[in-house]
């Protein structure tokens, strides 16, 4: 058995035995570069990958190497790019002079956009993080690329704010022009579509404004929504997109809802628009946001200790682009004062300042709600009992109460009976690291918050 044919082996035991999500980001572009009779060297992308693999997934690789070959004895797990050697996941040694704070030198600056296409190299189907979030509309726009025209035409992919919708059309975009360079590609928002129809109208031009859209092989229309009520807007676009269609020109649409959410929209375009694939993007869970994280940092060619990327990806559940501005904010800060890591109050801090503000929660809102929540008379919650459905909610309640309410730990112990400051802490500090763990935890919480901010 050869090198290939033995990690293949490997890898498909472990795609049984993890999730979609993990084996995707901590498995692809991995393979064994040495073996000799008793050891087996793995190749890894990146720094943070050789991290997860030697302390999170050694035990399920070497299994699954000693039922192939039962010679092998130990692995070893190396970096396959020079280009990625200096970076370490802990904070590596202080530089001799502070790193330059431009946008540009932290790595923060966009990738050239083309202006033929209006393409943005920087989002590609490599750099797109797969979890169970995305992965169905994932393999809807490979489907695409793959079957240009002829497969899911129209694509119509929906999601909130910030999930990846416009990364995944400019990949769409970006991966068939690489596989195919004579294709003709526009990238538009429904924004743009607009106000080129407009000037044209208004400069009688409208002849060349059809041509130009039409003559494209692949459209990509961004918030589709906002042609909601734009009469001459559906009618101009309901004749560009039976064009396209009819000469199996292939058409992606993003949205913030689904065809029959979108208000004020003629029934002949919402026709169309069903008329194909329709996928959606949800929030990322858990793993999914730390495996961005380290992927945005890795671009960045930062640093960052696991502990402050673990504290991100608990703290920003909502959406990819409230994660990398999060982590923008942190990296920053830290290029301040790279002598030293920063603590995990200071990195609280620093994100509360940079989300988007939490409505007003008083400490006995929060209370009630997880008391009722988890079907719990509110005293009890109070009294020194160690029952475990007892101990859970109080420990959900303190954190939300340092989380949500900013509440210090002397405070949050005092609220619960008196008790020291350290059981706060405590509880916060659990709740954090068994989030990082427990999809249902994550659940429970984000169900528990819902309640709050819906109510309140």
């Amino acid at each position: 058995m050869d090198n290939n044919e033995l990690w293949g082996g490997v890898l498909r035991e472990i795609e049984l035995a993890v999730s979609k999500a993990n084996f995707v980001t901590w498995f692809n572009n991995t393979s064994i570069v040495d073996r000799s009779a008793y050891s087996v060297t793995i190749a890894t992308p990146n720094p943070f990958v050789k991290e997860w693999l030697e302390y999170k997934y050694h035990k399920h690789i070497m299994k699954s190497l000693r039922g192939l070959d039962p010679d092998v004895r130990t692995v070893e797990y190396v970096i396959s790019s020079a280009s990625v050697m200096g970076a370490k996941t802990a904070l590596a040694k202080p530089p001799a002079a502070p790193p330059a704070e431009t946008e540009e030198q932290l790595g923060f600056t966009e990738f050239a956009v083309d202006p033929q296409t209006n393409l943005n190299s920087r989002y590609t189907l490599n750099n797109l993080i797969v979890g169970s979030f995305n992965e169905l509309a994932y393999a809807a726009a490979l489907a695409v690329v793959k079957n240009v025209g002829t497969l899911y035409n129209p694509l119509f992919i929906y999601g909130g704010v910030g999930l990846g919708k416009t990364h995944l059309l400019h990949a769409v975009g970006n991966e068939i022009k690489q596989q195919r360079p004579t294709t003709r590609i526009k990238y538009v928002s429904s924004e743009l579509f607009t106000s080129e129809l407009v000037s044209s109208i208004q400069n009688n031009e409208t002849e060349g404004f059809k041509e130009r859209y039409r003559q494209n092989d692949v459209l990509l229309i961004d918030d589709i929504q906002f042609i909601s009520g734009k009469v001459k807007t559906q009618e101009e676009f309901f004749h560009t997109f039976n064009a396209l269609h009819g000469a199996n020109k292939q058409v992606v649409f993003s949205s913030d809802g689904p065809p029959k959410s979108i208000q004020h929209l003629e029934d002949r375009l919402r026709s169309r628009f069903e008329g194909g694939m329709i996928v959606d993007i949800n929030e990322p869970e858990y793993e999914s946001r730390l495996a961005i994280l380290k992927t945005k940092l890795a671009e960045k060619k930062q640093q960052l200790n696991q502990e402050i990327l673990e504290q991100i990806a608990a703290y920003v559940e909502s959406n990819v682009r409230e994660l990398e501005g999060a982590l923008n904010a942190v990296v920053a800060h830290q290029a301040h004062s790279p002598q030293r890591a920063l603590n995990q109050n200071e990195v609280r801090e620093i994100l509360a300042k940079n989300s988007a503000p939490k409505r007003s929660l008083t400490a006995t809102q929060i209370i009630k709600t997880v008391a009722e929540f988890y079907d719990v008379n509110e005293k009890v919650l109070f009294e020194k009992t160690r029952r475990k459905d007892i101990v859970k909610p109080r420990q959900i309640c303190m954190f939300l109460l340092r989380e949500d309410f900013n509440g210090s730990y002397p405070y949050i112990g005092q609220k619960f009976g008196g008790r020291d400051h350290t059981t706060a802490l405590h509880a916060y500090e659990k709740i954090l690291n068994n989030l990082k763990n427990s999809e249902q935890l994550a659940g429970e919480i984000k169900q528990i918050r819902n309640i709050l901010y819906k109510r309140h």
